[in-house]
């Protein structure tokens, strides 16, 4: 029985990508389905594929980004290799890159140059600011996008800015680059016309910034770096047992915050004290909340913290080391591991977070250098015999 229809099936993508950004949008379109043809340098191909060796030899980022795609060798200044892009193009859907500002024009690949040569072709840009502004051509790397977005500075601790752990920027351009493709096919179903999108770094981490920057342009102040805490609400954020177990809770209302003193800390009347009286008063004294909160719960080992938490119905979380989420329990349960192939052999990976009721994303392995370009010109043949 063959595999059942995905619905990205009969979808084209050719991508000259690097990096984070562009292979994760083309990748979440291979899930779905899509033929993903990814055009690599010859020899030494994505640089992302040298980041680092921890799969087995692989780069980490690597492995994550780039499984179920072909890859095609093309040096795309020799004349050759660029008249072979341009007979991909003319067979592709949808053409993603995140060259450096102007090298797409440079080699003719340029959406304006495209859009008339290929009407029902969606492209899409990626770049680190955008296609104009004085920022154009700066180099654009996550953590700079982050310091400009101003994300490192209402993260980490009151002494320490810091950036985010995973980079956020390239994937949130990644992501709206995802579903604005999504968009431009479903349009092209209505109008036969296919679309030019621009998708910056930039612009996607300065989106995700929206409460930070409303919160700072309206209040007059912006949040503060308060580690896992919040800088509206408290209590928020990490706490410890008496057995060193870190837990993270919310608070979200004043009825949790009573129900939390009178189940959790076992003392009713901290929920009346004036200085934790109302979301404000408790985030102005939030040393002394906390330290009314950590005098409990030092007295309590992470399980007896864990189950008064679950009876009062208030949020919480286990502040998890990585090696805790590889194994994490919910994980288990929805059997959300799989294996995919690469050049070093089986790898696990997780399912993609979009499930589609009674079918199977395409999990195919991840590609060597070069692997499908024989494959992929001899499609290119067949089609011109035709």
């Amino acid at each position: 029985m063959g595999r059942v229809s995905l619905p990205l099936d009969g979808i084209v993508v050719v991508s000259c990508e690097q990096a984070v950004a562009a292979p994760l949008a083309t990748r979440q379109l291979a899930d779905l389905g899509a033929r993903v043809i990814k055009i690599e340098r010859p020899g030494s191909g994505d640089f992302a594929r040298g980041y680092d060796e921890t799969v087995q030899g692989m780069s980490s980022h690597f492995v994550w980004l780039n499984r179920s795609k072909e890859s095609v060798a093309l040096d795309l200044k020799d004349p050759g290799d660029r008249a072979t892009m341009l007979r991909l193009l003319e067979r592709a859907d949808v053409f993603v890159q995140n060259f450096a500002p102007g090298a797409a024009e440079r080699l003719g690949l340029g959406a304006p140059a495209l859009r008339e040569r290929f009407t029902r072709l969606v492209t899409c840009s990626i770049s680190g600011y955008g296609s104009s502004g004085p920022y154009r051509d700066a180099k654009a790397y996550d953590l700079l996008i982050q310091s400009e977005a101003g994300l490192v500075s209402i993260t980490g601790s009151p002494d320490a800015p810091a950036k985010s752990g995973i980079p956020a920027a390239d994937i949130g351009a990644g992501m709206y680059a995802f579903s604005g493709i999504l968009a431009a096919l479903y349009e092209r179903e209505r109008t036969g016309e296919g679309s030019d999108l621009e998708v910056s770094l930039f612009d996607s981490l300065v989106e995700w910034m929206g409460y930070p920057l409303y919160y700072a342009g309206y209040g007059g102040t912006p949040p503060q770096r308060t580690g896992t805490s919040h800088a509206a609400i408290a209590p928020y954020g990490t706490f410890s047992a008496g057995d060193g177990t870190d837990v993270v809770l919310s608070i979200q209302n004043e009825r949790e915050w009573a129900t939390f003193c009178e189940i959790v800390l076992g003392r009713p009347e901290v929920a009346t004290d004036p200085r934790f009286a109302g979301g404000g008063r408790r985030v102005a004294h939030r040393e002394e909340l906390h330290a009314e909160i950590a005098a409990v719960f030092g007295g309590l080992t992470g399980e007896e913290l864990l189950r008064r938490l679950a009876a009062a119905r208030i949020a919480h979380a286990r502040q998890r080391e990585l090696p805790e989420v590889l194994e994490h329990p919910q994980l288990t349960a929805r059997d959300r591991w799989t294996e995919i192939g690469s050049p070093v052999g089986p790898l696990r990976a997780t399912l993609p977070p979009i499930g589609i009721a009674g079918r199977t994303p395409r999990m195919g392995p991840v590609p060597a250098v070069g692997e499908h370009t024989r494959a992929v010109l001899d499609w290119l043949a067949e089609d011109t015999r035709m």
